[in-house]
């Protein structure tokens, strides 16, 4: 079983209407919804948290900053915002000093990311030796795959399989995950969770409403809640 990680996101940015887009489908079963931290203002997006939380579920913030501040200020937004999770960003060493002492559960990237939308550079074994490394920092809780995001050869399901048997700590598969086959690759490699964002805006899963795209997700053997 793989969690369903809902992401009011759209080409690496929070969409401008998440608040509304969230309103709709409140009634749906999924229990982590995440943004990025680009998109909107610290305002909105607390806003946005607050009330994903008084719905009893969990809220994930993915940091796509491409340079170090940028970075270190979003990680000092979400906790803020007060998120549960926060994933993504390339500087965990900087970043964990921060974090410490809080109950945020932290998922950084892993391997050479760049650019945005950020895409994930490297060979597989670079990528998966990179995932031990910081799997192993005290206060890395897991680790964030940009497993469809690869720009190397290899096959982003064995590239996903390799990194999960490596570690010791969860992976949430995140990235272009916007077809049934790419969900149960996720689910198949043993990722404690996958995110969906852009493909729910651009109806990829089904050519009908947001709340239809997440029933049709829902329905793939092995996707949890």
């Amino acid at each position: 079983m793989s969690h369903f990680i809902l992401m009011l996101t759209e080409n690496d940015a929070t969409v401008a209407d998440a608040l509304a887009s969230y309103e709709n489908l409140r009634d749906s079963p999924v229990r982590y919804v995440g943004f990025k931290d680009v998109g909107l203002p610290i305002s909105a997006l607390k806003q946005l948290a607050q009330r994903i939380r008084a719905d009893g579920r969990k809220v994930m913030l993915e940091v796509v900053a491409t340079n170090r501040e940028a970075e270190l200020e979003s990680v000092r937004a979400a906790l803020e915002i007060g998120v549960d999770y926060l994933l993504g960003g390339r500087h965990a060493q900087d970043a964990l000093p921060l974090l410490r002492g809080s109950t945020l559960q932290y998922f950084p990237f892993v391997g050479r990311t760049v650019g945005h939308p950020t895409v994930l550079e490297g060979t597989m074994n670079e990528i998966v030796e990179d995932a031990r490394r910081i799997a192993s920092m005290p206060g890395v809780h897991g680790i964030d795959l940009l497993a469809y995001r690869f720009a190397g050869e290899a096959d982003p399901a064995e590239l996903t399989k390799r990194v999960v048997e490596a570690v010791s700590v969860p992976v949430i598969a995140a990235g272009s995950i916007d077809r049934e086959t790419r969900v149960k690759a996720m689910i198949n490699a043993n990722t404690w969770g996958f995110t969906v964002g852009s493909a729910l805006f651009q109806e990829a899963f089904v050519d009908r409403r947001l709340s239809a795209q997440i029933d049709t997700i829902f329905k793939i053997e092995g996707v949890s809640a």
